[in-house]
C-alpha cells in the first residue's frame, strides 16, 4: 500500500498566527499556517527532494513487484506487459493531476484537503479517513508480513515477537524528526531499488548471452500458447493487480509539505518517479516473461527467486528473501509516516481531536503517530492467537481504496483548475491537455471497476470498500462539524 504528495491556491484563506496571544479561533478547513522554515500546516521543512523520490519507489516497490508481477504473468501471459503499459498510463496522468494540485497549495492532508476544497467538507473528511484506515491496515499487514517471512528464515523468535520488535523500532524512528524519518527511508529505499537493478543488470546479461546460461532469445514471448494466451479477460485480470501494486505512490504529495521548496520539489520528484517506475516495473517483468515461459510454476511463485535461479545464481531465494522483508519495513516506515501527518492535517481542519494537531520537537507530530500505530500493537497479540483471519478480511476491506484515491483526485483536479482558469490563476505545474487527459485517466479507472464487477472475489472487494466508505461519510457527516481549535 500503500508513495508521490498533495493544490490550487484557489480561495487560499491565510492560517493563524502560533504566537502565544493567539488565543482561540475558528478553524478554517482549507487554511494553511506558513512557518519560518517556510512549512505548511506547522511542518519543519527537512524533508529533500531525494527523500521524496525515494519514499515514493519505496511504498510503490514492494511485494506487488517482487511477487504480485508473478500472479499478474500467471493471469495474462506476455501480454501482462499490455497490462502494466496501461496502468502505467493511469499512473502517469494521476500523478501530474496530483502534481498540479499539490505544487499550487502544498499541504500535509494533500488529496483530502483537495477533495475538500473542491467537493466539500464531508468528501474532504472522507477521503482523509479512508486513506488514514487504510495505511493503519496495511502497517499492520506489513509488520505480520515481514515477521511471518523472516521467521521462516530466522525461527530463533517467534512471528508474534517479531512483529513486536518491528512495531516497537519503527514506531520510535517515527517519532524522531521528519529529517531522520526521511534519511531511513531514503536507505531503505535505496536497498530496494539496488536490489532490482542488480536483477535487470543480470537478466540483461543472460538475454544478452554474456553469463554461462544459454540465452532464451525471444521465444517465450509467442511460444506456449501465444503472446495473449488467455485473451483479453487475462489482460484485464492481470491489469487489476498491476493497479493495486500503484498504491501508495500518492505518498509523495502529503510528504512534499515537509520540504523548504515543496512546489519545486514535487515537480521534480513526480518526474522524476514516473520514469523509474516504468524502468523499474517494466523492465523487470519484460525480462521475466522473456527469460522463462508465462506458465512456469516457480516464476508464479516467485518471480525474481525463478530468473536468478536460471541465472545461474546460487542463494538466490535466501537473498530476495531478506529483500523482501527489507521492502516490506521500507513500506511500513514510509505508510506509519503518511499515517500521521494525514491524521495531522485532519486534526488542523477540525476534522480529528485538537491533540493529534500538536507537534513536538522536529515538527513530529507524535500523538498522531502514536495513534497510527496502536491497530499494528494489537495485531501483535492477534498474531499469537489468529495469525491470517481477522487481517485477511480487513484487508480485503481496503483493497480497492487505491482506485477510489485516484479517483477523487482526478475530480478533485477537473473542479480546481476549472476554478483556477477561470479566476486567471497562473499554476505552477500544469495537467497535460486539460481536461481531455484527466476525463482519459477516469475512463481508464472506470474500465478497471467494470472489469473488476466481473471478477466474483474483487466485487466482494469492491462492496466492503464501498460499504466502509459509505459508514465514514456517515461519520463524517454526523460528527465531523467545525469546531474551535487552538491556533
Amino acid at each position: 500500500m500503500p508513495t508521490d504528495n498533495e493544490l490550487t491556491t484557489l480561495d487560499r484563506s491565510p492560517g493563524a498566527s502560533r504566537g502565544p496571544a493567539a488565543g482561540v479561533l475558528e478553524a478554517d478547513p482549507t487554511a494553511i499556517a506558513p512557518t519560518a522554515t517556510g512549512g505548511p500546516e506547522g511542518s519543519t521543512a527537512h524533508m529533500k527532494p531525494r527523500h521524496l523520490v525515494m519514499m515514493a519507489l519505496g511504498s510503490a516497490i514492494g511485494t506487488g513487484l517482487f511477487v504480485g508481477s508473478g500472479t499478474a504473468i500467471s493471469l495474462a501471459g506476455p501480454a501482462v506487459l499490455v497490462s502494466f503499459l496501461v496502468a502505467c498510463v493511469i499512473l502517469v496522468l494521476v500523478m501530474r493531476a496530483m502534481g498540479e494540485m499539490a505544487a499550487a497549495d502544498p499541504a500535509r492532508g494533500a488529496f483530502s484537503v483537495y477533495a475538500e476544497k473542491a467537493m466539500g467538507r464531508t468528501a474532504g473528511q472522507t477521503l482523509g479517513w479512508l486513506w488514514w484506515a487504510q495505511l493503519v491496515i496495511v502497517i499492520a499487514a506489513e509488520a505480520t508480513a515481514a515477521a511471518q517471512i523472516l521467521n521462516e528464515l530466522w525461527p530463533a523468535l517467534p512471528q508474534w515477537a517479531l512483529a513486536l520488535v518491528f512495531m516497537v523500532a519503527f514506531t520510535a524512528l517515527n517519532l524522531f524528526s521528519a529529517k531522520i524519518f526521511g534519511e531511513s527511508e531514503f536507505w531503505f529505499a535505496m536497498l530496494k531499488v539496488g536490489a532490482v537493478i542488480v536483477f535487470l543488470l543480470v537478466g540483461a546479461a543472460l538475454m544478452l548471452g554474456l553469463l554461462p546460461a544459454a540465452s532464451p532469445g525471444l521465444t517465450n514471448l509467442t511460444g506456449h500458447g501465444g503472446f495473449m494466451p488467455n485473451g483479453i479477460t487475462g489482460v484485464a485480470a492481470a491489469l487489476l493487480v498491476v493497479v493495486f501494486a500503484f498504491g501508495g505512490t500518492e505518498l509523495v504529495t502529503v510528504a512534499a509539505a515537509e520540504t523548504r521548496d515543496p512546489q519545486r520539489t514535487i515537480v521534480r520528484a513526480i518526474r522524476t518517479i514516473v520514469v523509474r517506475l516504468l524502468v523499474f516495473y517494466v523492465g523487470s517483468v519484460a525480462l521475466m516473461v522473456l527469460i522463462l515461459p508465462w506458465n512456469d510454476q516457480t516464476l508464479s511463485a516467485s518471480p525474481f527467486v525463478a530468473v536468478l535461479t536460471v541465472a545461474g545464481l546460487p542463494g538466490a531465494e535466501a537473498v530476495l528473501a531478506v529483500v523482501i522483508v527489507l521492502a516490506l519495513l521500507s513500506a511500513l516506515n514510509a505508510n506509519l509516516y503518511g499515517a500521521s501527518r494525514m491524521l495531522f492535517s485532519l486534526s488542523a481542519r477540525g476534522s480529528a481531536p485538537a491533540r493529534f494537531a500538536r507537534t513536538g520537537q522536529g515538527g513530529v507530530p507524535r500523538a498522531a503517530v502514536v495513534a497510527s500505530v496502536v491497530f499494528g500493537f494489537v495485531t501483535v497479540g492477534l498474531n499469537y492467537l489468529w495469525p491470517e483471519a481477522l487481517l485477511g478480511f480487513l484487508l480485503n476491506t481496503i483493497g480497492s481504496t487505491v482506485l477510489v484515491v485516484w479517483t477523487l483526485s482526478l475530480i478533485s483536479q477537473i473542479i480546481l483548475r476549472r476554478r483556477a482558469d477561470r479566476a486567471g490563476e497562473k499554476l505552477p505545474f500544469r495537467m497535460w491537455c486539460f481536461p481531455y487527459l484527466s476525463y482519459l485517466a477516469l475512463a481508464l479507472i472506470g474500465m478497471i471497476v467494470l472489469l473488476g464487477l466481473a471478477d466474483p472475489v474483487v466485487r466482494t472487494q469492491f462492496g466492503l470498500t464501498a460499504g466502509l466508505i459509505a459508514l465514514i461519510a456517515v461519520l463524517c457527516k454526523v460528527l465531523g462539524k467545525p469546531r474551535k481549535v487552538e491556533a
